[in-house]
């Protein structure tokens, strides 16, 4: 399946999609109106149960892009415990607002569930869906971009973040090892390590002569090697405490 837009940002306004949309088809269709709830009640439940529809979904946002930083990927059993996340809070939620003073619901937790919440998780939860899934196509992702520059004016490499192994020193020029099209490739390019590694923050360094990008470390070969995507390296004693924290 396609990745996930991490994005905070860019959930948020889902978030507020959907609370807009919830209060519209709340307040208007009164899905579970059984004629003893009054316009007072129904403006309650609206406004109510979607406010907080948007900051359940707002906490998934943080909770998925935490997810999706550690593992740098998104599968469809990741997808479906994102639905179920927010569902189960979503009716925690609810079922708390029902039986506060404002609602003062009758209701026993197993009757809010059979009688509110599964009628509303059949129309809301395929919104949700939709939404998120078409959220990756309205607001694509934006690639990180890295561009490295060497002191000659043609020593330049501008490559995807993601695509960036490792660079390691060769004498006056630095070889970086990076991915294009899945096949590996490499450029020397006249600087120093230091200097990369200031403009690289991400990088990672493990040996006097080599920086990494954390995001292709695979396993330990030994005490002293490592395996990256298609490349194998050595670890110095000083820098292996820190990679070990990773």
């Amino acid at each position: 399946m396609n990745t996930l837009n991490p994005s905070i940002k860019h959930h948020l306004l889902v978030g507020i999609f959907i609370g807009l949309w919830g209060f519209a088809f709340a307040f208007f269709v009164r899905p579970f109106d059984d004629g003893s709830i009054g316009l007072t009640g129904w403006i309650r439940i609206s406004v109510g149960f979607n406010f907080i529809a948007f900051l359940v979904y707002g906490c998934l946002s943080v909770v998925q892009k935490y997810i999706y930083d550690k593992t740098k990927k998104w599968s469809l059993s990741y997808e479906i415990g994102a639905i179920v996340f927010y569902q189960v809070l979503y009716t925690i939620g609810t079922f708390i607002f029902y039986k506060s003073p404002l609602l003062n619901g009758n209701y026993t937790f197993f009757e809010f569930n059979t009688i509110i919440t599964l009628r509303v998780a059949l129309v809301a939860l395929p919104v949700v869906i939709i939404a998120r899934r078409y959220l990756i196509k309205l607001i694509p992702i934006k690639e990180d971009i890295v561009t490295i520059k060497g002191e000659n004016k043609l020593d330049i490499l501008k490559i995807k973040k993601s695509e960036l192994i490792c660079i390691s020193n060769a004498q006056n020029y630095v070889e970086i090892f990076y991915l294009k099209n899945n096949v590996l490739h490499s450029k020397l390019i006249r600087s120093s390590l230091k200097a990369l590694q200031e403009d690289l923050d991400f990088m990672f360094q493990v040996h006097r002569s080599h920086l990494i990008n954390p995001f292709h470390f695979k396993s330990w070969k030994d005490q002293n090697t490592i395996y990256l995507t298609e490349i194998e390296l050595p670890v110095s004693k000083s820098y292996k405490k820190q990679l070990l924290s990773l």
